[in-house]
């Protein structure tokens, strides 16, 4: 029955709309087929699938507001050029791996994810071979450093593409350094000690995080151990060995510097709580990335000395001191890993090549500030270096002294379980809140051995 009101159509003007449908999304269909992009153009049509594609992204809250802001640009960016709708999701680093852990069990959430450190052996299991893609990058930008070997190639094959490495470096105020008589930066532990404890005095201690966050307290803590002498595990990768002289002569001096130098509220500080500290004024030096120079660089007006004098005049940035075991560094690698589950892998490779090609990078390199660098060693000789602060050149070649977790062993996904726990950074914790070297590092032997085995 027809509705009132509703108007007949007759049945040859319904056969002649039907035959110009058919006729037009012809038209457009052999446009894809035959034509591409101008084709799709011509018909005035987007195709379906172009229509259906997105992509998912999740990264960390970058410390420098820029480099965010660039990604974000970029992202959209790419949207167009790929003909797809693209999501990028920042979150809190320490967040992270509770997320990854949780897509992986449910199979379904972001298509691309941040991976740090040597995550990729953590969560080989849920993430796609990019063997391609690295070759590509490797072939096209100088090859990876070996910390990127070392953290995102697992079994022989890529699992996630290296993005980029942030370095680690003492970020210290040179005329407080002065002031105590130390017009070079400390080569060695004992001498940071003996200018921390001048400092300290005159209120103005070192800073250090260690409390449980990513960053700054295991880029600390891994280190110091290591310049000590002390390990995790033999080069068998299995026997753990932790419970050494070495470690506990770590954990007698590191219980001694942080009385004598530090600011003992370190240890519920995360990784913003140093850069805060630092550009307050409260602390003389702190192990951290470029962000806490470039803050102050790019907001003067705000961030001063005690003389009200913009603040970044006065900082520079020196390597963590030697130990008798040596010199030692750990810098954080960050690559971005595709998830198995994701419908959309051919889409996200796409991406991936789209945004490590080096006419994008240098985009964010640049507004990144040295903060963080590329994952190969062609960017160290990128001319975009003449145009950052001297004070920001020792980051330049950071990347080449990194340190895998794992050793003296590999970094494995168990290695990856340590640090996920906390236990190294955990041994200097302890030390410094009184419990004896010995107990610390026989309490460490144990934890290891839980996940070592042996």
């Amino acid at each position: 029955m027809k509705k009132a009101g509703a108007e007949e159509i007759p049945t040859d003007k319904k056969t002649m709309e039907r035959r110009t449908f058919l006729k037009v999304t012809g038209i457009a269909a052999a446009a894809v087929t035959a034509g591409g992009l101008a084709g799709v153009l011509e018909a005035q049509r987007a195709p379906a699938y172009a229509q259906a594609r997105k992509l998912h992204i999740l990264q960390f809250v970058d410390f420098v507001p820029e480099g965010d802001g660039e990604l974000r640009r970029q992202v959209a960016e790419a949207g167009k050029t790929l003909g797809a709708e693209i999501t990028l999701e920042t979150i809190n680093a320490n967040d992270l791996q509770a997320r990854i852990t949780a897509t992986i069990e449910s199979r379904s959430g972001p298509d691309i994810i941040h991976m740090l450190h040597n995550w990729s052996h953590l969560y080989q299991g849920g993430l796609t071979d990019v063997s391609d893609l690295a070759e590509w990058k490797a072939k096209d930008q100088g090859g990876f450093y070996e910390v990127f070997l070392a953290s995102a190639r697992v079994g022989g094959k890529w699992l996630s593409l290296p993005y980029g490495i942030t370095g680690l470096l003492i970020a210290y105020r040179k005329s407080w350094f002065d002031e105590v008589g130390a017009k070079e930066f400390p080569r060695t532990w004992q001498e940071y000690r003996e200018v921390g404890k001048k400092l300290k005095a005159m209120g103005r201690p070192f800073g250090q995080a260690l409390g449980h966050t990513w960053g700054d307290a295991p880029a600390f803590a891994y280190p110091y151990l290591w310049s000590w002498g002390g390990k995790e595990v033999e080069k068998d990768g299995k026997t753990v060995a932790i419970n050494s002289k070495e470690t506990i002569d770590s954990l007698k001096f590191m219980a001694g510097i942080w009385k004598d130098a530090h600011d003992e509220g370190g240890l519920a500080w995360d990784d913003t709580s140093n850069n805060r500290a630092f550009n307050s004024g409260q602390i003389s030096a702190t192990l951290n990335g470029a962000s806490i120079y470039l803050a102050a660089k790019r907001n003067p007006d705000k961030i001063k000395d005690e003389k009200g004098r913009p603040l970044w005049h006065d900082i520079l940035h020196a390597p963590l001191p030697a130990g008798p075991a040596g010199q030692f560094a750990y810098h954080v690698a960050f690559a971005h890993g595709i998830m198995k589950y994701s419908k959309e892998q051919k889409l996200a490779k796409e991406f991936l090549k789209w945004l490590h090609s080096k006419e994008q990078f240098v985009k964010w390199f640049e507004a990144e500030g040295a903060y963080s660098v590329g994952s190969t060693k062609f960017w160290e000789t990128h001319p975009l270096w003449e145009k950052f602060d001297v004070s920001l050149r020792p980051f330049r070649t950071a990347a080449r002294a990194a340190r895998m977790f794992g050793h003296a062993g590999s970094p494995t996904a168990k290695a990856s379980e340590v640090y996920s726990k906390y236990i190294i950074l955990d041994m200097s914790a302890k030390a410094v809140q009184g419990m004896p070297p010995a107990d610390v590092a026989k309490w460490a032997e144990g934890e290891l051995k839980k996940i070592y085995g042996t």
